[in-house]
């Protein structure tokens, strides 16, 4: 068996730092490291054996750009999310139009459905609220009501998921396409 624990432990470590905010002086960057380190290392060897049998990335040479892109693309999303959600707050009217929208999903993983709906309910705004078996879809809240938005981010963040997680897109049903990404459920 491969020891992926002892790399997990040292990615822990790192993230420890940032989390703790390491100081600028080696002592203090050595002894946060060597914190996060024994912490790291206990709590990865403690779960080893949750781990997946393999990794559901599917490293390519061209995986890393898309995984860049995805963060970029879910960063600006994030940053636009804000501005509007701290507009319709302020706003003296408050002019929020809440529903829900109904999105099928072209990913078929769990692993990409449930980055797709994690960096759905991270967006401000927005929230992930279902996901149907059935119909493949997420059922997704929005505080706006702009459907076309929400369906755009999620078919980019789609695309980004199907090089990163080895998948081939599969067509939405065509009783799904009448809808145009969503439909209300009030």
């Amino acid at each position: 068996m491969r020891r992926r624990w002892m790399l997990q432990g040292v990615a822990l470590a790192v993230l420890w730092m940032l989390v703790r905010g390491a100081t600028l002086t080696v002592s203090g960057f050595v002894t946060e490291f060597v914190l996060g380190l024994g912490v790291g290392l206990v709590i990865s060897y403690s779960l080893r054996r949750f781990y997946a049998p393999r990794s559901p990335l599917v490293w390519r040479p061209r995986t890393l750009r898309y995984v860049l892109g995805y963060v970029w693309t879910f960063v600006k999303q994030l940053v636009v999310s804000n501005l509007d959600v701290a507009r319709l707050t302020l706003s003296p009217s408050m002019p929020i139009e809440p529903t829900v929208v109904d999105v099928p999903l072209r990913v078929r993983s769990d692993v990409a459905i449930t980055t797709i709906a994690n960096s759905i309910t991270l967006t401000p705004g927005t929230l992930t609220i279902n996901y149907d078996e059935e119909d493949h879809s997420l059922s997704v809240h929005s505080i706006d009501g702009d459907r076309e938005s929400l369906v755009e981010s999620v078919r980019t963040w789609e695309d980004y998921a199907f090089v990163i997680f080895g998948e081939t897109p599969t067509p939405i049903p065509s009783s799904r396409d009448e809808w145009a990404g969503g439909k209300d459920d009030d």
